[in-house]
């Protein structure tokens, strides 16, 4: 799993609109710490410390401690609110982790042993449907990513969530279908309009999966 993440925060004692934009005229982001059978904790951060973990790539996945009154709690990101018009995170949404908890995250998905790939060697090209999961994890051993292998894979084939070993104790979110994560096309699929006929072949095989 990622690295767990640190953000030291304050208390906050009111809420509402206005409390909400005094905070933020001070270059602060409200927040809130919820579940594991307690009341939610009204929180505030400081906007350059959260903009500094937005951009490591993998806050949504990853634990956060919250260092707040001398205690460090201990979460998973589950919403970040943004200003329409700078970008900047107006409000945070923390799941409180508590025992083993099991959470659903989106995990990005890494194509492994590509030369290993007969359809890829031929020049063909790999079409991603998903390029996250949405897997159920242990709130202690959340994957950074979902490693898929490509061996054996020639045009025309497809890797569904079945072909995927998913790490002890984690299992998709989406039980009802085996659907797709990606489909190897030839290149001639994507000559006449860019990459518009692969996306549609890949379209075509998940209509199919479901």
């Amino acid at each position: 799993m990622s690295d767990a993440l640190n953000l030291p925060a304050e208390a906050r004692e009111r809420a509402g609109k206005g409390a909400s934009r005094a905070i933020r005229r001070e270059g602060r982001t409200p927040a809130v710490i919820y579940g594991g059978k307690e009341e939610p904790t009204m929180i505030h951060v400081e906007q350059k410390e959260l903009v500094k973990l937005l951009n490591t790539g993998h806050f949504m996945n990853s634990i956060v401690n919250i260092e707040i009154g001398g205690k460090t709690v201990r979460t998973l990101p589950k919403d970040v609110a943004f200003h329409p018009v700078t970008d900047r995170p107006v409000h945070v949404d923390f799941l409180r982790m508590t025992g083993d908890s099991l959470v659903q995250v989106q995990v990005p998905v890494m194509f492994v042993n590509e030369d290993a790939s007969p359809g890829l060697k031929k020049g063909g090209v790999l079409n991603v449907v998903r390029h996250e999961l949405d897997l159920i994890c242990p709130n202690a051993s959340i994957p950074e990513e979902i490693q898929v292998d490509v061996t054996g894979k020639d045009v025309g084939d497809s890797i569904h969530i079945s072909d995927v070993t998913l790490p002890k104790g984690v299992k998709s979110a989406i039980t009802d279908r085996d659907f797709t994560i990606a489909t190897l096309v030839a290149p001639s699929a994507l000559k006449s309009s860019g990459t518009e006929a692969g996306e549609e072949a890949a379209a075509g095989e998940e209509a199919e999966a479901e």
